[in-house]
């Protein structure tokens, strides 16, 4: 019995422990998750002028550009997943690679090679473990993005997206991330990237309001060769810094569900520890009865 009494402290001890951990983890969560929403907002002005410019460009002439012209065949897709460095955020990064593998089964049924582009450790392990490959993978920071990590991937892609089939190019670009809408609702989407589809971020703008006319100078071609670059960036980075606030949000909430399980198996292992320990006293009580009995008689 006095065993058994040990095994349930050891368990209290242990559990209780965690629950710090778990609970340390929560206000970390917590206290980042706030910056990393305001990056997201303060990264959609400049997403939605661009947007606005590259749109006016495109609408507005009658340019052909390699960038937005949809090619005759789609034979190699590449795919940018978008997971997290670290564990402990629930079913987030779980999530994103359904997602791509769904997109991914997509692909193929329809004819297409799939060129797949990782960021986060948890994709790398994914593909790792089933004996995948992958073009390249970029680690660390995933919960709080730099802007030099989109500029790289903008240019490794772009590059792809120019080079001919023979040599491992592609002809279109998806990116799979988590799309953050609420502390409670992150949603893992799917967008392609390339050949570009112009779309606009939310914004207070009206959907009917009519685009301003340009007069361009130099001409059209050069100005959508400097802007396509920067807006493919600046999609990159948002779906970057939306990723980083949904794995934020999602540790939050797996942080506290841990805790409060903790705390319950705390409640559980204490009420049978008292058990035990009141069974241990009852039983010496008995004894002690039973050996008195035996002397009186």
């Amino acid at each position: 019995m006095g065993a058994q009494i040990r095994v349930y402290r050891q368990k209290i001890a242990s559990t209780t422990s965690m629950g710090k951990i778990f609970k340390a983890m929560e206000l970390i969560a917590s206290s980042r998750i706030g910056k990393a929403r305001a990056r997201v907002s303060a990264s959609l002005p400049y997403a939605n002028a661009i947007t606005r410019a590259v749109t006016a460009v495109a609408s507005q002439s009658e340019v052909e550009h390699p960038l937005t012209t949809e090619p005759d065949s789609i034979r190699r897709a590449a795919v940018l997943v978008m997971t997290s460095d670290r564990g402990l955020a629930g079913s987030y990064s779980a999530s994103v690679l359904k997602q791509a593998e769904h997109l991914v089964e997509l692909l193929h049924s329809e004819g297409k090679d799939v060129k797949t582009y990782l960021v986060g450790r948890k994709g790398q392990a994914y593909f790792d473990f089933r004996g995948r490959e992958y073009a390249k993978v970029w680690t660390g920071g995933t919960d709080a993005p730099e802007f030099e990590t989109a500029r790289e991937l903008r240019e490794v892609l772009l590059k792809d997206f120019a080079d001919e089939f023979e040599a491992g190019g592609v002809d279109e670009i998806h990116v799979v991330f988590t799309q953050f809408k609420s502390m409670v609702v992150q949603e893992p989407t799917v967008i392609r990237l390339l050949p570009l589809e112009v779309v606009e971020e939310e914004s207070e703008t009206p959907a009917d309001e009519l685009l301003p006319l340009y007069e361009y100078e130099p001409e059209p071609e050069q100005v959508l060769d400097a802007l396509l670059p920067r807006y493919i960036e600046s999609r990159i980075f948002n779906a970057m810094l939306q990723a980083a606030a949904s794995e934020l949000a999602a540790r939050q909430r797996a942080m506290k569900s841990a805790g409060d399980n903790a705390n319950e198996l705390i409640k559980k292992y204490t009420r049978l520890r008292n058990n035990a320990r009141q069974a241990e006293v009852t039983q010496e009580l008995s004894e002690i009865v039973a050996g008195a009995d035996a002397l009186n008689g």
